[in-house]
C-alpha cells in the first residue's frame, strides 16, 4: 500500500502529535510487539519442554523482520490480520515457524501487545507532561508576587496574583499527573489465557508436564515485564481502555480551561495575557492587524476530541457480551492511537504556550487601577468595623458609592470610588482620609495569593522528581 495527499490521510499522520508517538501507533510497530508476544510465548514453550530452543530461537532472529507488504497481501486472500502475520512470520524461520502461536487465540497475542503500547504511549505523555509541569512551576515563581484582577462570572473581583492564577492550572495537571501514572502503574495485559480465559489448550498442551498453564502465563509475561489480569474473557476487560481514555479526557479538560482563559486574557477586553506569536506569523487572510489564540484554540479543539471518546470505550466495555464480541474492534483501531495522538500534541502545544507566555504588565496594572479599588472597599468595611464601626451601615454606604463609580465607567470617566469613600464622614469618622486612601491600594490586598503559588510550584516539582 502506498499513501500520498491524493487520498485520504487522518491529520494525526501528519499534522497533529510527535513523530515519536506515530512510530509508537504504527503498524509495522503494533507488528514487531506481536512478535515479541509471540517470541516470548515460544520461548516459554521451550522452558516447558513444548518446543525446541533451535526453534525458539529461530522466531527471535526475525522478530524485527516485519514484512507488510506481504502480510496484507495474505490478508486480503484470507481475511484475518492475525493468520495473516503468523503466515509471514512463519515463511521467515525455516526452523521455528511451526510452532508460532503454539496454543494461543490472537488476543493472547494483540491484547498483550495492546497493553504494551500502552506502556509506551503513557511513558512518552508522562514525560511531555513533567516537561509542562516544570514550565509552569517556573512561570508560578516568577509570577507570583505580581498583583493582578481576579474574575468571577466574568465581572472584577478581587485580587489574585498572576501567579497564584497559573498556580490553580498547575494543581489541576497535578491530578492528572497522579491519575495518569496511576493508570500506567495498574495496566495489566491479557497474559496468555485461550479461547475464552480459562487456558485450555495450554492445559492440554502440558498435560504430563512438570508446567501447569499458571506457570506458562508467568514466564511469558515476565519475559515481556507485564502483570496479566488474574481473570479475563477471550480479551482483557476493555473497562481498562475506559479507565485509560478516562485519564486523558482528565488531562484535556485541566489543557481545554488553561487555554479558555489564555484566550479569554488575550483578547483586548482584558488585555493581560498572550500566547507566543511569532515575527512573521500571520494572524488572518483578511485582517493584517489580528493576532489569533491558534495555539490555545487548538487545544480547546482537540481537547473536545478527547472528551467525546472515552463514551465509545464505555460502550466497547459493556456490549462485550458474555465472553467477547467483536464490535469493538474496528473502532478500537482510531480511538486509542488518536486519543493518544491528541493528548500528545496538547502537551507539546501548552509547554510551548508556558514556556512562551507573554504577561502584559502593562494591562494587568491598567485592570488593576480601573477596577482594583472595588475589591479593595473590602478592605475598608472591615477595617472601619474594628474601628467601631456598624457593618451594615457602612456596607450601605460603599455600595451606593460603588454604584456611582461604575456608572461613570460606563460613561469613560476615571474611577472615582476612592475619592467618593475618603470624602464620606460615615467612613472618615471611624478611619483618617490617608488610612482609607493607604487601604483601598488593592496591590497590597492579594492575602496569601504569593506564598501559595510558591508551595504549588514546589509540589509540583517534587511530584515530577519523583517519578512515576
Amino acid at each position: 500500500m502506498a499513501f500520498d495527499h491524493e487520498t485520504f490521510l487522518s491529520p494525526f499522520t501528519w499534522r497533529y502529535g510527535s513523530e515519536a508517538m506515530r512510530r509508537i501507533w504504527s503498524e509495522k510497530h503494533r507488528r514487531r510487539l506481536w512478535r515479541r508476544v509471540w517470541v516470548a510465548l515460544a520461548e516459554a514453550e521451550a522452558q516447558a519442554g513444548l518446543v525446541t530452543t533451535e526453534q525458539a530461537a529461530d522466531l527471535r532472529t526475525h522478530q524485527n523482520d516485519v514484512n507488510l507488504e506481504r502480510a496484507l497481501a495474505i490478508e486480503a486472500e484470507i481475511h484475518h490480520d492475525v493468520m495473516a502475520e503468523i503466515r509471514t512470520f512463519a515463511e521467515q524461520c525455516s526452523v521455528g515457524g511451526g510452532i508460532i502461536h503454539l496454543g494461543a487465540t490472537s488476543t493472547d497475542i494483540t491484547d498483550n501487545a495492546d497493553v504494551l503500547r500502552f506502556t509506551e504511549a503513557l511513558d512518552l505523555l508522562l514525560q511531555r507532561l513533567a516537561s509542562l509541569l516544570q514550565a509552569l512551576a517556573a512561570q508560578i515563581d516568577a509570577w507570583a508576587d505580581r498583583p493582578a484582577m481576579a474574575w468571577t462570572h466574568l465581572q472584577p473581583a478581587e485580587v489574585t496574583s498572576v501567579g497564584y492564577r497559573l498556580a490553580t492550572y498547575a494543581q489541576d495537571l497535578l491530578a492528572d499527573w497522579a491519575q495518569l501514572c496511576r493508570v500506567r502503574r495498574d495496566l495489566r495485559g491479557k497474559g496468555c489465557k485461550g479461547a475464552v480465559g480459562n487456558a485450555a489448550s495450554y492445559t492440554q498442551l502440558l498435560f504430563g508436564s512438570t508446567w501447569d498453564a499458571e506457570q506458562l502465563e508467568a514466564e511469558v509475561m515476565r519475559r515481556l515485564n507485564l502483570q496479566p489480569f488474574p481473570v479475563t474473557t477471550q480479551v482483557y476487560p476493555r473497562k481498562q481502555d475506559w479507565r485509560m481514555l478516562t485519564a486523558l479526557s482528565g488531562l484535556a479538560g485541566s489543557l481545554y480551561k488553561f487555554a479558555f482563559d489564555l484566550r479569554w486574557l488575550q483578547s483586548p477586553v482584558a488585555g493581560e495575557w498572550s500566547e507566543p506569536f511569532a515575527a512573521r506569523q500571520v494572524g488572518s487572510s483578511a485582517m493584517p492587524f489580528k493576532r489569533n489564540p491558534i495555539n490555545a484554540e487548538k487545544i480547546d479543539s482537540l481537547a473536545r476530541f478527547i472528551a467525546a471518546l472515552p463514551a465509545v470505550a464505555w460502550q466497547n466495555s459493556v456490549h462485550s457480551l458474555l465472553e467477547r464480541t467483536l464490535d469493538d474492534s474496528a473502532n478500537r483501531r482510531t480511538i486509542l492511537p488518536e486519543a493518544f495522538l491528541a493528548a500528545d500534541e496538547l502537551l507539546l502545544v501548552a509547554t510551548k504556550i508556558v514556556t512562551g507566555l507573554r504577561v502584559d504588565e502593562s494591562g494587568v496594572a491598567r485592570n488593576l487601577a480601573r477596577y482594583g479599588v472595588f475589591a479593595a472597599t473590602e478592605r475598608v468595611l472591615m477595617e472601619a468595623v474594628k474601628a467601631g464601626g456598624d457593618r451594615q451601615q457602612l456596607h450601605e454606604r460603599i455600595r451606593e458609592h460603588s454604584l456611582t463609580a461604575w456608572q461613570a465607567l460606563r460613561e469613560g470617566e476615571v474611577n472615582p470610588l476612592a475619592a467618593l469613600l475618603a470624602g464620606d464622614p460615615e467612613i472618615t469618622r471611624w478611619l483618617p482620609v490617608g488610612r482609607v486612601q493607604a487601604l483601598l491600594d488593592a496591590r497590597q490586598y492579594v492575602g496569601i495569593a504569593p506564598r501559595r503559588a510558591r508551595q504549588m510550584a514546589e509540589q509540583v516539582r517534587n511530584a515530577v522528581a519523583a517519578g512515576w
